[in-house]
């Protein structure tokens, strides 16, 4: 029987739908949505704790929490996986993150999804995608009554670039979105992910304001679930186009902004109309909205009106992968530029069997002190 159990599991970007997910909309009106999984992960490990220690539960994220009951466990998903799945053994409980929390990339469903996979293989359970997925929403929106969807779960839960249809009947049809050759590659090279330099509201509150009257926000929704179809025909074209893409998404943002007041701010309209001056054609805040981090699809040529956006303070950060002239020049100012994290054209569709093994030979290779595979270097330039 195994001792211990890690899990990694990916966070997610959405492109269209957000909000026709929730089930006080798609049980009425039906919903869907268009997001894909990214290779930026959550790591879950379970243990079985040794009697020795004095408490038995003991969870580590961004506190450490010791207890003997599972009703004195403050992380409400933490203890509602531990009552679900009716965990009464004494278990250590550790997780970390690529991203932090509360930024717009679904890192509470992730840590759902990923606790309750390493449980169950813990107990020796097998457990499909659509089990997790169903028992990650449970426990978010039933037991510990979040006022948010489902899209996270499952995109969670399934990986990859996904449509997601949410009936009225609580039924989610998954279609995998396969784009035609060179498809992934154009989609990637054209989007580009800004973290803005601060977390979001509390999402829970911006959906419960979106929420209130729902029946007089029906059409608002019902336009942005519309535009679902629209972008993944685009994704689906021989000739992907982004600014057909960025258009759509744009038309989605300004309708997402009538949902809620607390979806942006002035620093985030600012990051946005920056952006659009800059070249982008259109983008959207991710997730709930708040803060945290925004995507925008624009030609790869416009870095360089980017980089000044940086170097004015304007925005954080940003993580590049593909550029347009590979390898990347040396004279590039990208390779310095201190708020700039680059990868060498590896960004793609996230498929959690294969990355598990490409992480778990990461961890070899750092405890042995060799050098990471793929790697950049900033004095080479490749």
């Amino acid at each position: 029987m195994l001792k211990a159990v890690t899990t990694l599991t990916p966070h997610r970007i959405s492109f269209a739908g957000g909000g026709t997910d929730i089930p006080n909309f798609y049980r009425e009106n039906e919903g869907c949505v268009l997001n894909t999984a990214i290779n930026k992960y959550l790591y879950v490990t379970v243990k079985k704790h040794s009697e020795i220690f004095e408490e038995k539960y003991r969870i580590c994220y961004s506190k450490t929490e010791q207890t003997n009951t599972i009703d004195e466990i403050e992380n409400g998903i933490a203890r509602e996986c531990l009552k679900l799945l009716n965990i009464n053994y004494p278990l250590y409980i550790s997780t970390v993150s690529d991203i932090p929390s509360s930024t717009g990339l679904g890192s509470s469903s992730s840590f759902a999804v990923g606790l309750l996979y390493a449980l169950h293989t813990l107990n020796g359970e097998s457990v499909s995608a659509g089990q997790l997925a169903e028992e990650a929403s449970e426990i978010e929106i039933n037991c510990l009554n979040h006022p948010i969807g489902k899209q996270d779960q499952y995109a969670a839960s399934y990986g990859g670039l996904n449509y997601f249809k949410f009936r009225k009947n609580d039924i989610v049809e998954i279609e995998h979105i396969i784009p035609p050759h060179n498809g992934i590659e154009n989609i990637f090279n054209s989007l580009m992910l800004f973290w803005t330099g601060f977390r979001k509201e509390s999402s829970h509150e911006i959906l419960k304001e979106q929420n209130k009257f729902l029946n007089k926000k029906i059409e608002t929704l019902t336009s942005i679930s519309s535009m679902v179809d629209e972008c993944k025909s685009i994704f689906l074209k021989k000739d992907f186009n982004p600014k057909d893409l960025g258009e759509i998404l744009h038309r989605g943002w300004v309708k997402k902004k009538m949902l809620a007041k607390s979806i942006t701010n002035e620093k985030l309209n600012s990051y946005y109309d920056l952006a659009l001056s800059a070249g982008a054609y259109g983008g959207k805040i991710a997730g709930a909205g708040g803060g945290g981090f925004i995507l925008f699809f624009a030609k790869p040529d416009n870095q360089p009106n980017i980089i000044k956006a940086l170097d004015k303070g304007l925005l954080s950060g940003a993580f590049l992968d593909v550029f347009e002239e590979e390898p990347l020049p040396k004279n590039s100012p990208l390779w310095l530029h201190p708020k700039v994290k680059l990868t060498p054209h590896i960004a793609s569709l996230t498929y959690p069997k294969e990355s598990t093994f490409q992480v778990l030979n990461c961890f070899e290779r750092l405890e042995k002190g060799l050098d990471l595979p793929q790697q950049v270097s900033r004095e080479k330039m490749y």
